[in-house]
């Protein structure tokens, strides 16, 4: 008697729909346009939508009417990658930053509308930040790790930042809306962000982004500093050894990171 291949297919169907999602939006995709991408009935993509959901591959989004990957299948994947993370992949970077340098470096990720420090190594210099220690976060906009994030978002994502932020910004005594965009045009332009504000007296800052494989900005170093460490004489020094840093990290992320995805989870088993 012939053995079964059902569940052969439905293991083909399964790695099939995966493969739909991974390739679909971050915000989910529908019922419909999943069983249609991946040549299917919409019954039988949704039963096996419903398998990986208890598997905890998959998660529907608040609305329910959306899917998308789920927690349990970037763990796996990452696992299955680089066995280094973005922070212990980066803290090496930071260590020799802040040695060559002599100044704070910073390691920030996105979360939402926000920027949040995934890790920090202390210069010897006394400064103020933003962000202040690991696991502070600002709005993006804010200082020049931020705003090295936000200039390079994708547009439709940065304008849905702008929007909502502008009025967290304004609270906090930023510069305007005009102000902002005449900082993210410079921001793309040039490829990094140097601030001197004034908006903490005495401190400056210089930032580039990290970007991941496909050139999606995931991360930005940062430099935090006495304001007169960064004049133009050393300036340009500074942004291209950290240019040259965030490349070879851009180099070796694992583009199923958690920490990508989901920094503020990260940083919950930094404090466990």
């Amino acid at each position: 008697m012939e053995a079964s291949h059902e569940p052969l297919s439905s293991l083909r169907r399964a790695l099939g729909l995966l493969r739909v999602l991974a390739d679909g939006d971050s915000d989910g995709m529908r019922l419909k346009d999943i069983a249609d991408s991946a040549g299917c009935g919409q019954p039988t993509a949704h039963r096996a939508l419903r398998d990986l959901m208890a598997e905890g591959f998959v998660e529907q989004v608040a609305s329910g009417k959306r899917y998308r990957l789920a927690l349990d299948f970037f763990v796996l994947a990452a696992r299955a990658g680089q066995a280094g993370g973005l922070r212990e992949l980066a803290r090496p970077v930071l260590l020799r930053l802040s040695a060559t340098l002599s100044d704070t470096i910073f390691l920030l990720v996105r979360n939402g509308y926000d920027a949040v420090c995934l890790d920090r190594i202390e210069g010897p210099f006394p400064i103020r930040s933003f962000t202040g220690d690991i696991g502070g976060k600002v709005p993006l906009g804010i200082g020049q790790g931020s705003l090295a994030m936000l200039a390079h978002l994708p547009e439709a994502e940065r304008e849905a930042v702008i929007r909502f932020n502008m009025p967290r910004l304004l609270d906090r005594g930023f510069l305007d809306e005009a102000g902002l965009r005449s900082a993210i045009a410079t921001a793309q332009a040039q490829g990094w962000v140097n601030l001197n504000t004034g908006l903490i007296p005495g401190m400056a800052g210089v930032a580039v982004p990290v970007f991941d494989a496909r050139r999606r900005v995931v991360a930005a170093l940062s430099v935090g500093t006495l304001a007169e460490r960064l004049r133009e004489d050393r300036l340009p020094n500074v942004v291209a050894i950290l240019r040259s840093e965030a490349e070879g990290l851009s180099a070796r992320l694992n583009p199923f990171d958690v920490a990508l995805r989901y920094p503020s989870r990260s940083l919950s088993t930094l404090a466990s």
